[in-house]
């Protein structure tokens, strides 16, 4: 009933966002009670029974078509990526409940390699829902480095991306646009909650951001989403200041993102971005050693 309820939570908000003349219907005037497009003129559009939506959308039905499927993204002008979340959730919606817990993510040596084999360039594995499962040296430091750089493989719960977004201030600072990034980190947990309808995590990272940052409830209410891919931010490093930092996501094969961050070569980021590598790398040397 639960991945139900998501999927016509995620029906009604996007039609909410349709008005009519988004789509060609004429109002003649009249007035309405509710934002966006009646359930029957969404029914019309995508050439379904307005009955037959109104229970996909009240979580009272799970046998949608992929055909139907299509025809509703079509209507609700989705994007791929807010079209696949439908398809995620609709098959969600048709799975039985699960009896095991999934297992625990782990990062594969392969990818271990990769972040080796890249050193000077910041890169940062996350989860499926942004968990931290590893960074190398450069990525630690322009990402996080007011934490532990072993918080990823600490006996404590591992650092979260979407957790430190929104409720770290030293990671909220680093953002000039603030607010975009911060959509983004939602928009991707939206995603990734969608395609793992019966793992428990999720509900606990939302439900804790949601009580703990009024944006956050704002922005997941909004049902966007995001599958990953490039973005170009402009970040303010405390150690050496601002910068403009492409984040590449790449997806391998467990669903765990690597997150490379670039700057454009020859620019004044990129001499900062070697500054700020060249000197957690002399600081790193000069640490006494452990134990």
């Amino acid at each position: 009933m639960e991945a139900r309820r998501r999927l016509g939570e995620f029906l009604k908000t996007r039609r909410s966002h349709l008005r009519p003349e988004d789509v060609g219907l004429a109002t003649y005037g009249d007035r309405r009670r509710v934002p966006g497009l009646r359930r029957e003129e969404l029914a019309r559009l995508a050439g379904v029974s307005a009955p037959y939506y109104s229970r996909l959308e009240q979580g009272q039905s799970a046998n949608a078509s992929p055909e139907v499927l299509d025809a509703l993204a079509g209507a609700l002008r989705l994007d791929d990526a807010e079209r696949r979340h439908l398809h995620d959730l609709a098959a969600g919606a048709r799975r039985p409940a699960p009896r095991r817990r999934p297992a625990a993510e782990r990062v594969t040596p392969a990818v271990r390699q990769l972040l080796a084999a890249l050193g000077d360039v910041p890169v940062v594995v996350l989860g499926r829902f942004s968990d931290v499962l590893a960074w190398n040296a450069a990525g630690h430091a322009l990402f996080a480095g007011h934490l532990p750089p072993d918080a990823p493989e600490g006996p404590g719960p591992r650092p979260n991306m979407a957790r430190l977004v929104f409720l770290d201030p030293h990671t909220r600072e680093l953002y000039a646009d603030w607010p975009a990034k911060a959509r983004a980190v939602v928009a991707t947990l939206r995603m990734a909650s969608g395609r793992y309808p019966d793992d428990p995590r999720p509900a606990a990272l939302v439900g804790e951001l949601s009580v703990r940052s009024t944006e956050f409830a704002a922005w997941w209410a909004d049902q966007r989403v995001k599958a990953g891919g490039s973005a170009v931010h402009e970040m303010h490093h405390p150690l050496v200041g601002p910068m403009t930092v492409t984040h590449q996501a790449l997806l391998t094969e467990s669903a765990q993102h690597v997150v490379v961050a670039t700057t454009e070569p020859g620019s004044s980021s990129h001499a900062a971005m070697t500054l700020l590598t060249h000197t957690t790398a002399t600081a790193r040397r000069t640490l006494p050693a452990r134990g």
